[in-house]
């Protein structure tokens, strides 16, 4: 990917070509009343795709041209809760893939629509089974037919954990000065914890790594696995994480609204991701926290949870979220 030059605008010959690279953006209103922390937000939602799962999505894609697995002649088909569909949908039709994703019936209308807009042909899962469902149906049309896809499986695939330890991971490192001291990200696919937090070990073993998924198997926080009650990825190591913490999905809902009134429109997995980053920073002092925004809000527009409450950003006058017992409400589930 390339290294874009500070102060000249970017340019390409692909869309593939402008993945990665993303800002990171200062949550200072959020540190008042910390002690001497820094939070930032790596702005995933930057991608020329939506979301963090760009980078998988092209790292897969390419892995499978070089192998030789991904020709012409394939579909590319995965199972996605909807942002890894978009850019696999994206990606394809910049390149002249047919693809074909299994996805959950209740995704938000607005990734309904950007996944037909691209191209993408669209296998309708059962909603009560969520994400593992799609994953059923995936394996199945692929054992029907391995001859006809080309199947990242990206649960499995170790490019999915490998794009964020090759790209994600670097940019965080330079972006801080190499002063990172804890890395907060959520759970889906757990590529981007996995991948990110084996190179953050590699680089200073130190660094606190922080995982964070929903705190119970009903919830509304879409992308993000509840794994004691779903099929785990492949590539989850969960022994790599220095804690886990989970996040109810009405505490990412009211983040994520208060940060909408701050600017920052991102999608519900960033709602939970600052609540496990705040957890973190209560506890903390004299520390670097980074934590990942995988997507925009532009997908969740139809949820009904922006319009909830009477206080719409969960807030004070000055837009740091007002403290709760418990460190936010975001508890331990094991370390």
């Amino acid at each position: 990917m390339p290294v874009a030059i500070p102060g000249l605008p970017r340019t390409a010959s692909s869309i593939v070509d402008l993945i990665g690279n993303t800002p990171m953006i200062r949550l200072s209103k959020f540190e008042a009343g910390l002690r001497h922390v820094e939070l930032y937000a790596k702005a995933e939602w930057k991608n020329p795709g939506g979301s963090v799962k760009d980078r998988a999505a092209a790292r897969m894609i390419a892995d499978g041209e070089c192998s030789g697995a991904l020709t012409r002649d394939k579909i590319i088909l995965d199972a996605t809760s909807g942002n890894t569909g978009i850019a696999y949908a994206m990606i394809g039709a910049a390149c002249g893939y047919r693809v074909r994703l299994c996805v959950p019936q209740n995704v938000t209308p607005e990734r309904k629509k950007i996944l037909r807009a691209l191209g993408a042909e669209i296998v309708f899962t059962d909603p009560m089974e969520g994400s593992d469902g799609a994953i059923i149906r995936a394996r199945a049309m692929y054992a029907a037919d391995p001859d006809v896809y080309f199947y990242p499986d990206q649960y499995n695939n170790p490019g999915n954990w490998r794009a964020h330890y090759d790209t994600t991971a670097p940019e965080i490192i330079e972006q801080t000065g190499g002063r990172l001291t804890h890395f907060v990200a959520g759970l889906g696919t757990s590529g981007t914890f996995i991948g990110a937090g084996r190179r953050f070990r590699e680089f200073n073993p130190s660094i606190r790594l922080i995982s964070v998924q929903p705190d119970s198997p009903l919830h509304g926080l879409e992308g993000l696995k509840h794994m004691e009650t779903a099929i785990v990825p492949g590539i989850y190591e969960p022994e790599l994480a220095d804690e886990e913490l989970g996040v109810s999905t009405e505490e990412a809902f009211e983040l994520t609204r208060g940060l909408a009134r701050q600017g920052l429109f991102v999608g519900i997995s960033s709602g939970a991701n600052l609540a496990g980053a705040l957890n973190v920073a209560r506890r903390a002092s004299d520390a670097v926290i980074v934590v990942i925004f995988p997507d925009g809000g532009e997908k969740y527009l139809s949820e009904r949870f922006w319009d909830e409450g009477s206080d719409p950003s969960g807030a004070d006058p000055l837009g740091a979220p007002t403290p709760r017992s418990g460190e936010g409400g975001s508890g331990p589930l094991g370390r």
